[in-house]
C-alpha cells in the first residue's frame, strides 16, 4: 500500500476525532451553562435562552452523532485496496486533481500535494467509483481523466 494512502487514512481519522473533541467540548460548554443558569423575573427571556441553548445542544448532538458514524466508516474502508478500478479506499489521481474515496472530509494535504477526501456517495465519488485508467467522465463541466488508481 502507498505510504500516501496511509498518510491520508490517517488524516482522515484525524479529521474525525477533532471533530468529536469539538461537538463533546461544545456540548459541555452549553450543559454546564444551563446549569448556571437560574430563572430570573424575566421568565420570558430565561425561557427563551433554555430553548436557544437546547436548541444548540441539539445541533452539536448531531454532529457528533454523524462525526462517530464517519469515524465508523473511515475505519471499515479496506487500506490495502488494490485493484485495476475505483472503489472505495482508493486513492485516485486525475487530470483535475487527486481523489481519496473515502469520507467527505475535504481537502487535506500531503506536503505540497493536495487531495480531496470524499465519499462515494458524494456526486463527484459516485461518478469515479468503477471507472479505470484512462477512462473519462464530466462533472460540473469540466473534464476529468483518470490517470493513476492506488
Amino acid at each position: 500500500m502507498s505510504e500516501r494512502k496511509v498518510k491520508l487514512y490517517k488524516l482522515c481519522h484525524a479529521y474525525c476525532d477533532e471533530r468529536i473533541v469539538v461537538a463533546q467540548k461544545a456540548i459541555e460548554s452549553l450543559q454546564i451553562s444551563a446549569n448556571e443558569e437560574t430563572k430570573s423575573s424575566a421568565g420570558d427571556k430565561y425561557e427563551t435562552g433554555r430553548s436557544m441553548m437546547q436548541l444548540e445542544m441539539e445541533k452539536y448532538s448531531m454532529q457528533l452523532e454523524e462525526t462517530i458514524k464517519l469515524k465508523q466508516t473511515i475505519s471499515q474502508i479496506e487500506t490495502v485496496v488494490q485493484t485495476d478500478t475505483v472503489q472505495t479506499g482508493c486513492l485516485v489521481t486525475t487530470n483535475q486533481g487527486n481523489f481519496y474515496i473515502s469520507i467527505s472530509a475535504g481537502l487535506l494535504k500531503l506536503g505540497d500535494e493536495s487531495f480531496y477526501a470524499i465519499s462515494p456517495a458524494s456526486p463527484i465519488g459516485a461518478k469515479l467509483l468503477g471507472l479505470k485508467v484512462k477512462d473519462s467522465f464530466t462533472f460540473n463541466n469540466r473534464s476529468y481523466t483518470v490517470q493513476r488508481i492506488e
